[in-house]
């Protein structure tokens, strides 16, 4: 676990380094900014709440998450880092799980800089509060569902633009999973447990349970488990890597 950690820290550290880190928090900032108070016309709607702010989320990571994924992987078969990785004496899950923890806990340093928006809204009003705080825990894991697909998808290639594109498209279909759009494709001639079963797949759909305060322990262990799914499959792919 020390060296999980020696990892997550070294890699934190490196975000910070470079301006790229700041200028993703600025950017994220502003479009939840602006996306709740204009877009989501939060001052017409005349209501207290971060409904509008939280509805933005999914569509906000769907972009800024793999810009933060593709370079985790990436980058390193690209300047051939990673065969100097992987000679050192760490196995490639702990690799894995350092690299994804720091840019994890990096979304989520920008995700409690937007607390002056929450300020905000109590300020203005009074709003529940315990639903505010499962909907930041929803996001939290939504975006880790996000990055683990984006890092195992920056795993399998060494160009940073693919891996982004690739990762844009991936998550994208995680969201539209719910739709009835995209069920109503399968619905015509495939059984109905599939059809539930690529529904249950959305990340919209367990997101939204969790956004208006109802912690249900499945989406969680939705969240959970893509994650830990998605890990799982870059630590093969960094193991197929290691035997090259």
């Amino acid at each position: 676990m020390n060296r999980v950690l020696a990892i997550t820290r070294r890699e934190l550290i490196s975000y910070f380094s470079t301006p790229l880190a700041y200028v993703f928090i600025v950017i994220f900032l502003v479009l939840t900014s602006t996306f709740t108070f204009y877009l989501g016309n939060f001052y017409e709607r005349g209501q207290a709440d971060l409904s509008a702010f939280f509805n933005f989320h999914p569509w906000l990571y769907l972009f800024l998450v793999p810009a933060i994924s593709m370079r985790l992987w990436a980058e390193e078969r690209k300047s051939g880092s990673i065969e100097l990785l992987m000679t050192l004496p760490i196995e490639p899950r702990e690799a894995v799980l350092g690299k994804f923890l720091a840019a994890w806990v990096f979304i989520a340093l920008a995700l409690i800089l937007t607390f002056p928006i929450w300020i905000t809204v109590n300020f203005l009003g009074d709003p529940d509060n315990g639903v505010i705080f499962a909907a930041y825990l929803g996001s939290l894991f939504m975006a880790g569902g996000f990055l683990a697909v984006g890092a195992f998808i920056s795993a399998t290639t060494k160009n940073q633009v693919i891996a982004f594109i690739l990762s844009v498209v991936a998550c994208f279909g995680f969201l539209l999973a719910g739709f009835s759009l995209v069920l109503d494709l399968f619905s015509s001639w495939a059984p109905q447990a599939l059809v539930d079963a690529i529904a249950s797949l959305s990340f919209l759909t367990h997101f939204s349970n969790i956004s208006k305060g109802v912690i249900d322990l499945r989406d969680l262990v939705y969240f959970s488990l893509l994650i830990v799914v998605f890990l799982y499959a870059n630590t093969i792919i960094l193991h197929l890597r290691k035997a090259d």
